[in-house]
């Protein structure tokens, strides 16, 4: 288990949400900045992958948030806001997910921690519940 994955986490400012440590709140926040003010984070899930499901996660712009999504605000440390969007049927697979970031020359990057999944892969973007 790496350090960052018993790090303090931030939830969405209503206190719901993906859980995103501190390593991922750093990376998404100079993400959102790179990406501009109307863009959106959306997370969600799609068949496929090694387990039978992948994790999805790109940013959109704001007008393609879609009547029943939910939307998170989030805070960064450094005081950035940015938003994630997820459609309810990703939302029923992906709830109290952990999002964090690892600079890792192996194994970098995102990763997704599903309390949902009952199989996960070793590429970590693919699950089964």
């Amino acid at each position: 288990m790496s350090s960052s994955t018993t790090a303090i986490t931030h939830t969405a400012l209503d206190g719901k949400g993906i859980l995103i440590t501190g390593s991922a709140m750093k990376q998404l926040a100079a993400l959102c900045r790179e990406q501009g003010q109307d863009q959106v984070l959306r997370v969600g899930v799609r068949s496929g992958g090694c387990s039978g499901m992948s994790y999805t996660m790109d940013f959109v712009p704001s007008a393609e948030i879609h009547e029943g999504d939910e939307v998170y605000e989030y805070t960064a440390p450094d005081g950035g806001d940015f938003r994630v969007v997820c459609d309810p049927k990703s939302l029923l697979y992906i709830y109290g997910m952990q999002l964090d970031f690892s600079t890792e020359l192996i194994g970098g990057g995102f990763n997704f921690t599903n309390p949902n999944a009952t199989q996960t892969c070793g590429c970590g973007s693919s699950f089964a519940v």
